[in-house]
């Protein structure tokens, strides 16, 4: 089975065709600014490709109705549609592609595979906010987390590079890109995440502010007359590294850091600082780690950024070897001989993750 893998991301739309071997036999990236519902651009761009079997699409938010993958169907593209206020740089823009690349292959089975699948086995104690009973139930107020489909894959992936299985490794996946979540992964089950209601929680991610006291925007709201939509316009757009720093490139903040600029010296102090009481607390929910995984696009390039974070992080176990991680490409362990947690590198596949599942559903083949 040959699937087009459609990858919507905050900052552009990923396509990837893999064969029935998970080799990537053609690929197309369209950065921002792109229109991700132009049915004629995408056609172009996967114009004289080998023939596609099916089409598997990445979707952030599933809410509390999709545990797994599904076939897109109008009812579920509907519910799908009804989940974008959860999401919002994300939801509607995956809708987009998804009727843009339906027009442009008419007739193919497209399969929504979601971000906060993998998550559904968060215990109550993870999933649960201290809210009022009524809204709990009244709105299925919880935690859901994201990045669902690169932490299921760093697991698995992981299992394979150590050579043990990974239901009996207790792992943290750090996703460390312009979105950034990580997640304890006990014996192949999610059971902690930072990200909760909406993919706005947790680290400090490129323009994203992460967690904040919500008494700050209340007070926000009452003092400065701050409107929901101004508020969640700069929560998602003008904070994280970009309010911190002016700039929402992590290798642009390193470098300016280095060159002694204090305000991109402070930015990187509080996303390193925010990411290691992240990993310690993700630990803790396990009660131990054996292998902590540093995945997407600053967490796989930045040497210095998995070097600041290890730092911190001796008190449980992790060590990394310099040369190692100055060196790390693709799928890499970067800590010394005998370490008590191995730390690796892993390459971003949310491609692969979804190409699986999309083979599960179908056919029941999925590797």
């Amino acid at each position: 089975m040959r699937v087009l893998v459609v990858n919507v991301g905050s900052s552009g739309l990923k396509l990837r065709l893999l064969d029935d071997g998970d080799d990537v036999i053609a690929g197309a990236d369209l950065a921002d600014p792109v229109d991700v519902g132009d049915g004629e651009l995408i056609r172009s761009a996967i114009e004289g490709w080998s023939e596609i079997d099916a089409v598997g699409h990445r979707i952030v938010h599933g809410g509390t109705v999709f545990h797994g993958p599904v076939q897109v169907d109008a009812d579920v593209r509907a519910r799908l549609a009804a989940l974008a206020e959860l999401a919002p740089l994300h939801q509607g823009r995956a809708l987009a592609a998804l009727d843009a690349v339906s027009t442009a292959l008419p007739g193919l089975p497209a399969v929504a595979c979601f971000d906060t699948a993998f998550h559904a086995t968060l215990p109550p104690a993870a999933a649960t906010y201290a809210l009022p009973e009524e809204w709990r139930n009244r709105l299925q107020l919880r935690r859901f987390g994201f990045h669902g489909l690169s932490h299921a894959y760093v697991a698995r992936r992981t299992g394979e590079l150590v050579q043990r299985d990974p239901t009996a490794l207790r792992i943290v996946s750090c996703h460390l890109g312009a979105g950034a979540s990580l997640a304890a992964i006990d014996r192949g089950r999610s059971v902690d995440t930072t990200m909760g209601f909406t993919p706005l929680d947790g680290l400090v991610m490129a323009t994203r502010s992460g967690s904040v006291d919500p008494g700050m925007l209340l007070w926000l709201q009452g003092h400065e007359g701050m409107t929901p939509a101004s508020m969640a316009r700069d929560l998602e757009h003008r904070s994280g590294l970009l309010g911190l720093t002016g700039t929402a490139d992590m290798r642009e903040v390193i470098d300016r850091s280095r060159e002694g600029d204090v305000r991109a010296t402070i930015g990187l102090e509080v996303y390193v600082h925010r990411l290691r009481g992240g990993i310690a607390s993700m630990a803790a929910a396990m009660g131990g780690l054996e292998v902590l995984v540093f995945t997407g696009g600053a967490g796989e390039r930045s040497a210095t950024l998995r070097a600041m974070a290890a730092s911190g992080l001796g008190f449980l176990g992790v060590e990394i070897d310099e040369a190692a991680n100055r060196d790390a490409v693709g799928d890499f362990e970067i800590s010394p001989s005998g370490a008590e947690v191995r730390t690796l590198v892993v390459a971003a596949r949310e491609d692969l993750q979804i190409a699986r599942e999309v083979r599960q559903l179908l056919d029941g083949t999925g590797r």
